[in-house]
């Protein structure tokens, strides 16, 4: 089991660093977009198609290494004031609530995916991206945070079960 989370653990590092490209990649295409219009009256015609789905991309696909990281927003006000015990057990059940949670997104957003494959559904606009290329970063990414969240709920396990004996 090490060497699957090992290899898990490289792979959403690389979506990550990737993440890390497609934002340098936005502040570019945005950069430039924004001169052709106010510059030259000419704007693209793909800028802000391509950095919506962009913005998927980086909240979607890099949401677990930064949970692995601890990167995440909490709220620890009521946690923080229990003891160790309990604090290992809070960790496990939010990490339950949270593989839970992200499995059924990414189902859902497989079941999505599918349906715009399957239709040929196709962004109305001049650029006409398939919708099912942005749809599928949600399954992938849910699914990798899902992961993500079992990984803790699996450790924080493991710590009160060694703890109670």
């Amino acid at each position: 089991m090490g060497a699957a989370v090992a290899l898990f653990t490289r792979l959403i590092q690389a979506l990550n660093i990737v993440g890390q490209v497609v934002l340098a990649f936005m502040v570019i295409t945005i950069c430039y977009d924004s001169v052709m219009r106010y510059g030259f009256g000419a704007p693209t015609s793909w800028s802000l198609e391509v950095n919506t789905f962009l913005i998927i991309y980086i909240a979607a696909m890099t949401a677990a290494d930064v949970q692995r990281g601890d990167g995440h927003i909490r709220i620890t006000f009521f946690a923080s004031r229990t003891g160790p015990g309990t604090q290992r057990a809070i960790r496990a059940v939010i990490g339950l609530v949270g593989a839970a949670f992200c499995g059924i997104m990414a189902w859902r957003g497989g079941l999505l995916t599918l349906q715009a494959a399957e239709y040929g559904e196709r962004v109305s606009s001049s650029f006409g991206t398939p919708t099912a290329l942005p749809y599928a970063m949600l399954p992938i990414g849910f699914g990798a945070l899902a992961i993500q969240f079992l990984l803790e709920a699996l450790a924080a396990c493991r710590q009160v079960l060694k703890r109670s004996n």
